[in-house]
């Protein structure tokens, strides 16, 4: 009967202090988070009929029927000052109706953005991110979740871009041909010609290159061939949680060298393998019954709710993802790591405290209380995406004279690339 007293008590002496926890708000009232995925947009669609007006983002989200992650209140107590809004669509949906459905999720994030005129506002570079802060609203950027929504066009990513897309994920869930995902098999073995020629459309257009889902080979071929710096907008570390999404120490080191920046998830599928094995048990045993893998807690059957009891969760908590933050810090470098939190876009929740977008001071706080600096707090909430943005912007600048390549992917051989402009 001693030992949970004594467990407390250590859990207690290596928790953040109230210092801790004051520094972390003060550095983000100053430097607000600027998150590289959040996947509300599908959410208000699947959910809620794609009825966006009648969603209000000012109310708590979490209480409503088809409860959400993100709100306004949220996002202002998580001190989240800029948001990447994910226009994903799933990896299924492929041809024209992935481009109408991407389409779609746009309208979706505008109209969003419209009806919250005085909270929100559309960012397309880093001069309107700064322009937005200083207004305080937050800035807006739109991110394409998944290289099958171009349909194999460049033409299609081009208009993307004029719509407002400032990045692309090369893949989602499926491999596309020209670029492999890493949770199918491989077609393309890294990147095909028609690959390479869009990382070097997307660098012309000054278009970040989202590795997060590729595999390992098609991360490798984006490094050798990209001019500009990648993201990984939602990733986490692969020594620590070994999942097929999460990125190897090697590659985390390339990304580094490479100027971009690893952006991470708060999934904790992607934190902890034990968490991990337990929802793969909890979901074979819903199969098992008939019943919804992805709802928990109170929104769970009253069967799964008995399994939970019966079966705890291992625990998910802020230092846990502290602990890729600083892995991922350690391998590429402190200049190399941000936030990409995935929420609305995580099955069940967050880490402990950490259920929506209003718990990223709990992290922040970890990282206080181990000694991170002012500066590197700051570089992680958002310098170093901002820095990764202005240098993909500096890139397009130096390949203006460039001419947009009419290129369209199909099984056939693709035309050679010329080594000399990678196009």
């Amino acid at each position: 009967m001693m030992f949970a007293p004594l467990l407390l008590l250590a859990v207690q002496a290596t928790a953040p202090t109230p210092a801790d926890r004051a520094r972390a708000e003060r550095v983000l009232a100053r430097h607000p988070i600027i998150d590289g995925h959040n996947d509300l947009p599908w959410e208000l669609r699947d959910g809620h009929g794609a009825a966006v007006e009648t969603v209000d983002l000012t109310a708590d989200t979490s209480r409503i029927d088809h409860p959400l992650q993100t709100d306004l209140a949220r996002l202002a107590k998580g001190h989240v000052g800029g948001q990447f809004w994910s226009v994903w669509i799933p990896a299924t949906t492929t041809g024209p109706q992935a481009v109408e459905t991407t389409i779609e999720q746009i309208d979706i994030v505008r109209r969003m953005i419209a009806a919250n005129p005085t909270r929100m506002a559309l960012a397309t570079d880093a001069a309107d991110m700064a322009r937005i802060a200083r207004s305080g609203r937050i800035a807006s950027l739109i991110g394409v979740e998944g290289g099958h929504q171009i349909d194999g066009r460049l033409s299609v990513l081009r208009q993307y871009r004029v719509l407002g897309v400032r990045y692309m994920t090369l893949t989602h869930g499926k491999s596309v041909g020209w670029a492999d995902s890493s949770t199918d098999a491989p077609q393309a073995n890294g990147l095909t010609g028609f690959g390479r020629q869009v990382v070097a459309e997307m660098n012309r257009l000054g278009m970040l290159v989202d590795v997060a889902h590729v595999s390992d080979a098609t991360m490798a071929a984006v490094l050798a061939v990209s001019k500009a710096p990648v993201i990984a907008s939602h990733s986490n570390a692969r020594a620590l949680a070994d999942r097929p999404r999460n990125i190897p120490d090697a590659l985390l080191a390339a990304i580094g060298r490479n100027g971009g920046v690893v952006m991470v998830n708060a999934y904790p599928a992607f934190l902890s393998a034990q968490w991990n094995a337990w929802d793969n048990a909890r979901s074979a045993y819903a199969k098992t019954q008939g019943l919804p893998t992805n709802r928990y807690g109170a929104r769970a059957p009253a069967a799964m709710q008995a399994w939970d009891a019966a079966n705890p969760a291992p625990r998910v908590t802020a230092a846990t993802m502290a602990d890729h933050v600083e892995h991922i810090a350690r391998i590429a470098g402190r200049a190399h790591v941000g936030i990409g939190g995935d929420y609305d876009g995580i099955s069940g929740t967050g880490p402990e405290g950490m259920q929506g977008v209003d718990g990223y001071p709990l992290l922040f706080a970890e990282l206080a209380r181990r000694g991170w600096s002012d500066a590197d707090l700051a570089a992680l909430a958002q310098g170093n995406i901002l820095r990764v943005l202005a240098r993909a912007e500096a890139v397009a600048t130096s390949l203006a004279t460039e001419k947009p390549v009419d290129a369209t992917w199909s099984l056939a051989p693709a035309a050679p690339i010329n080594p000399a402009t990678g196009r």
